[in-house]
Order: C-alpha cells, then sequence, then structure tokens
C-alpha cells in the first residue's frame, strides 16, 4: 500500500460498487475490514466481511463502524448529479452535514487517515483546459458537485483543526464488476443492462458528451496507495487520462457484447459537462499510481461478470 499497512480499515459505503471491490481487495490483503453502510448490493461478495447497517447521518452506527480503525475510507453519496438539483437542501444534509458527522467521529476515535472519493467528473463543472488538472477552477453546475467540493474543504479544515490526516480523490467515471446494472448512476452499467436485453438505450443530446472512464480495479489500487500516502498532496486526480463520447461506449459496448445497441435520443441535459478528462499526472508522481486495465479489456472482464451474474 505504500507507508505503514493499516490493521484495520473500515470502508464506509463499502456496500456499494466501489466499496465492494475495496472490501474484497483489503480482506484478500489480509487487512481486517469493516464495511458499513445503508445496504448491500451483492451481499455474497462481501461473505466473511465484518458488516454494520446503518446511514451516514447516524453517529451512533457511525461511531460503531469506525471503532477501532486505522483508517477509514468515505465512500458515501446520497445524490446523483442529475438528482441533486431537486432538492439541494436535503443533499447538503445528506452529504455535507453528514460527512461533517463521520469526521467529528474519526477525531474522537482517533482515526489515522480518511481517503474520501470525491468527483472528477463534476467538482470542475465547464473546464477552462482539457485535460483538467487538480488545480484548475472549481465551479461546479450541480448541487452533487457543489457539495463534494464542499466536504473536501471540511477535510482540509479539519487537518488544520484537528490534525486529522486525508487525501481526497477526485475520481472520473468508474465502471466495472458489482455495479448495480439497474443503478441511478453509471453509463456503462446503464447500457450494458439494456444490451444484455435486448433493448434500446438512451442518449441524451447528440452522443458527443465526454468522459474520462477507469476501471474499478484501478480506483481500488488508487485508494490502497492514498491510504499509505505520506506526503503534502491532498487532492489527487484519478481516472484514464483518455477521453471517450458515449457514441464511443455505446459502439465499443456493442464490439464487446457482440451487437450493436441500438439507440434513443433524447434532449440534452443541463446537468451535464459536455467534456471532461482528468489530467493524472499527480497521481503517478505523488502514489506512484497509474491505470493498468485498458479500456477494451476492462469493458471484456466486466461484460462476463455482468454475463455470469444474469446467468
Amino acid at each position: 500500500m505504500g507507508g505503514a499497512a493499516p490493521r484495520r480499515v473500515t470502508v464506509v459505503g463499502g456496500g456499494g460498487f466501489i466499496g465492494t471491490n475495496l472490501c474484497r481487495r483489503l480482506a484478500a490483503d489480509g487487512v481486517a475490514t469493516r464495511a458499513f453502510g445503508r445496504s448491500r448490493g451483492f451481499p455474497d461478495a462481501l461473505e466473511g466481511i465484518d458488516w454494520i447497517q446503518g446511514t451516514l447521518s447516524d453517529r451512533d452506527a457511525v461511531s460503531r463502524a469506525i471503532d477501532g480503525a486505522d483508517a477509514v475510507v468515505h465512500l458515501v453519496s446520497t445524490t446523483t448529479p442529475a438528482s441533486s438539483n431537486a432538492d439541494m437542501a436535503a443533499d447538503v444534509a445528506g452529504n455535507v452535514l453528514a460527512s461533517i458527522g463521520l469526521l467529528e467521529e474519526c477525531v474522537s476515535a482517533g482515526v489515522g487517515k480518511v481517503v474520501y472519493l470525491s468527483s472528477g467528473g463534476t467538482v470542475y463543472g465547464v473546464p477552462e483546459t482539457v485535460p483538467i488538472p487538480e488545480a484548475a477552477p472549481t465551479d461546479p453546475i450541480s448541487s452533487y458537485g457543489i457539495t463534494r467540493l464542499a466536504i473536501e474543504k471540511y477535510l482540509g479544515l479539519f487537518g488544520r483543526l484537528h490534525g486529522l490526516d486525508s487525501v481526497t480523490l477526485r475520481v472520473a467515471n468508474c465502471y466495472g464488476p458489482y455495479q448495480r446494472l439497474r443503478g441511478q448512476q453509471g453509463v456503462v452499467a446503464a447500457f450494458l443492462e439494456r444490451g444484455l436485453r435486448g433493448e434500446p438505450v438512451e442518449l441524451w443530446g447528440d452522443g458527443e458528451t465526454v468522459r474520462d472512464y477507469v476501471f474499478v480495479e484501478d480506483v481500488v489500487q488508487a485508494i490502497l496507495l492514498a491510504i499509505g500516502h505520506a506526503g503534502p498532496e491532498k487532492v489527487i486526480n484519478v481516472g484514464s487520462g483518455e477521453g471517450r463520447s458515449l457514441n464511443d461506449v455505446v459502439a465499443s459496448l456493442g464490439d464487446a457484447l457482440g451487437a450493436p445497441l441500438e439507440v434513443v435520443r433524447r434532449e440534452g441535459r443541463a446537468v451535464d459537462v459536455p467534456r471532461s478528462v482528468l489530467d493524472i499526472s499527480l497521481a503517478e508522481r505523488a502514489l506512484g499510481w497509474t491505470p493498468e486495465t485498458s479500456w477494451e479489456e476492462g469493458l471484456r472482464r466486466t461484460v462476463a461478470w455482468a454475463r455470469k451474474r444474469q446467468a
């Protein structure tokens, strides 16, 4: 992992997509792992891993979950970019206020490190330059991006006030096994689910919206390195460093499935940034991390997993 390996890690949001993959990797590496969250998307995948059910707003449950942890990984989000603007007050309460509570509990429990997964696709807003470096202006166009950025700032404040060590990873569009195919977020999973069912996929706008897609196992590796990171870098982009349009994603998924996907066009959405590709050079310098899984290999493995689950 780099640095001193933690003895016990609590994954807040451990029942979700990235959390499931992270918990499985931690347990395989021999780390005492506790998963905390509202629900488990794939309970069988977390068999044998300590599980505490609760919400981020439940301080008592959070306190029990992080008790004895050397490191805490914060993966929880109660909204999506598309849903966050509908009830901004709930977005702030469920994410910012609840995260402040988590950080207060971490200080009380003597947690040594917090790793927070922020959003590389929303905190920058419409970028001035692409690929986007960490020092780029942050001007989100959704409440989701604003709350992610606020949590980053509170992490910095807790570091100054209480000495709480943290690293924020601004992660691009993550995809791979254990992402719910019928979930509210994740273009690859949503399109894959439609393709497996022989149904058309919906594209907003002309399909030329460009995103940075990164395989989940590469994200997990970045998290492990961030847990052990002792350098001054506190905010680090994690992505592939390459951009692909939605039209490209549809074509690639058709190739991976062995048949082209039918497309239904919808009107473009105001919450969608036209082009978002991350500059990942700092991750290589600070963490020694680069993505190892190609787009084609990641899709192949994701499709194979989905077909196995479907069967």
